[in-house]
């Protein structure tokens, strides 16, 4: 579709759409909510060269675009990746069902007995960057909760979206659930990310999926309540009591695993007692794994590692890059997270528990961790089976926001023709 003028008609129309399914979705089984991810991962998988095929015309126009190694990478499917799709979709149908669950219930003293239960959102706009996979994962987390979803992929996936979005229908489908209930803007065209901020009337919470470019203009444009989900600035303080070989193996991933990925390290704190020793060590390694160390005045003195400026504390590069910096303790390291961190993921690499746990405690960032590379923030690896995005804001939703995350709750009051004095 190309002509802007019929996009807020276009939109209008999603919107209700979306509307009348959700409230279909909203009492659907559990079962047949489970028989649509099972059938979707089935239909992944037997249209897989579909859908590779669809990529290689993504890559294509990313390469003619000039995105960078990180964003291709973010946009590149392959068999293995697709398989992640699969068992993505088959770990959200398995788990609990949360619509319906009861979250507390008590009896009060006037005979009323009430439960507090989870109920769905309603209509959940997800707006989202370059990588496809989001399109299975945000799908199927929105059915799960029982949550229409509006899916609004980037322009550079276009076509792998577009190839998932067709088998998420076709699992709706044969469950005989309503196939509007997972629907994709079927444009490239951005006015339609302007419409979606102001759907009010239809949309129940936006979620954005992307760099600080698409949160920031989603922040300030949105007439719809977001969930926050902003760049991953993460951190790791290397601590004077850190083994080094846990340094060399979490800091090496951290940061060289997936670079395009918002869990992976981006700037390193390193205690001022180690910096001559274990600091030196995993510098060096960083530099021989081909990454561009920019460090601070002590470690800029090191071969291979480039000056840092202003601009390199608290940048996302999703890149082989990492910033580096030495400190004079923990104190100083958590000011510094306090400063140029995003509230996503950081870590502290330490032996000594009662540091580690004031690391823990007195920071506020939505995940912390301790020992462990923070490639591991995704909702996937906590268990979640997928996630829709980190949230780093403190409303509602905070940290993997998986399908439990994407309800909210009602009360339910029962009485025996209970009247109040």
């Amino acid at each position: 579709m190309k002509d802007s003028e019929n996009i807020p008609s276009l939109m209008d129309d999603i919107g209700a759409r979306a509307k009348s399914a959700s409230a279909q979705l909203g009492f659907a089984t559990a079962e047949r909510k489970h028989a649509a991810l099972i059938s979707a991962a089935e239909h992944v998988w037997r249209d897989r060269e579909t859908i590779l095929e669809a990529n290689r015309k993504d890559l294509e126009y990313g390469r003619e675009k000039g995105l960078s190694d990180a964003m291709m990478d973010r946009l590149a499917l392959d068999e293995d990746r697709l398989r992640g799709v699969v068992d993505g979709l088959r770990a959200v149908a398995e788990q609990a069902d949360p619509v319906g669950a009861v979250m507390a219930e008590w009896t009060q003293p006037t005979g009323l007995h009430i439960q507090r239960v989870r109920t769905p959102l309603g209509v959940v706009g997800v707006i989202y960057e370059s990588r496809p996979n989001v399109t299975a994962d945000a799908g199927a987390l929105c059915l799960k909760a029982g949550n229409a979803v509006i899916l609004r992929g980037g322009s550079e996936s276009f076509h792998s979206s577009s190839a998932l979005h067709a088998c998420l229908v076709r699992g709706l489908r044969d469950a005989k659930l309503p196939e509007d209930a997972i629907q994709l803007v079927p444009t490239r065209d951005r006015a339609a990310v302007s419409e979606m901020l102001k759907m009010t009337d239809t949309i129940d919470v936006i979620v954005p999926r992307g760099g600080k470019g698409l949160v920031g203009l989603v922040q300030r444009e949105a007439r719809v309540p977001v969930f926050a989900h902003l760049e991953g600035i993460v951190h790791i303080y290397i601590d004077a009591e850190a083994d080094p070989e846990k340094v060399l193996k979490v800091v090496m991933n951290a940061k060289t695993r997936r670079t395009g990925i918002c869990g992976s390290a981006e700037c390193l704190l390193i205690h001022k007692d180690i910096a001559q020793t274990i600091g030196r060590d995993i510098v060096t390694a960083l530099i021989a794994a081909g990454v561009e160390v920019r460090g601070d005045d002590t470690l800029s003195a090191f071969d291979g590692v480039l000056p840092a400026t202003e601009e390199d504390w608290g940048c996302e590069y999703l890149d082989m890059i990492i910033a580096a910096r030495v400190v004079p303790d923990l104190d100083a390291a958590m000011d510094h997270i306090r400063g140029y961190g995003s509230n996503h993921t950081d870590c502290i690499l330490t032996e000594n528990a009662a540091t580690a746990r004031r690391f823990m405690t007195e920071l506020d960032s939505a995940i912390l961790m301790h020992n462990a590379s923070t490639q591991f923030a995704d909702g996937s690896e906590f268990g979640m089976g997928a996630e829709i995005g980190i949230a780093t804001g403190k409303m509602h939703a905070r940290g993997p926001v998986g399908a439990t995350q994407l309800t909210s709750f009602k009360y339910l009051v029962t009485g025996n023709g209970t009247v109040r004095s």
